[in-house]
């Protein structure tokens, strides 16, 4: 992975410190709107790291792809990506 592994690292602990603050929330039956509240912002966190680790793919394995002329493979993986990131 050629992400700031640090960066990378305490994103995901905040998600996870987010994701266990709401099976709190759910098991105090706290209101809903809170919940889905909380749920927006640890998706956000989410979306966050997979843009970090998407932009240092891009910016490395890819272009090292491309230097040894595995430009096609590269490409689909990415169409492939982007499919998934659209659904």
């Amino acid at each position: 992975m050629k992400a700031d592994k640090t960066k990378v690292t305490r994103l995901l602990k905040t998600a996870r410190g987010q994701i266990d603050g709401l099976l709190k929330m759910v098991e105090e039956d706290r209101y809903c709107i809170d919940i889905s509240n909380q749920l927006m912002a640890t998706q956000a966190i989410l979306r966050k790291v997979n843009n970090e680790i998407i932009h240092a793919h891009l910016g490395a394995c890819v272009k090292e792809g491309f230097k040894q002329g595995n430009e096609d493979e590269k490409i689909e993986e990415i169409i492939k990506l982007l499919d998934k990131l659209s659904k």
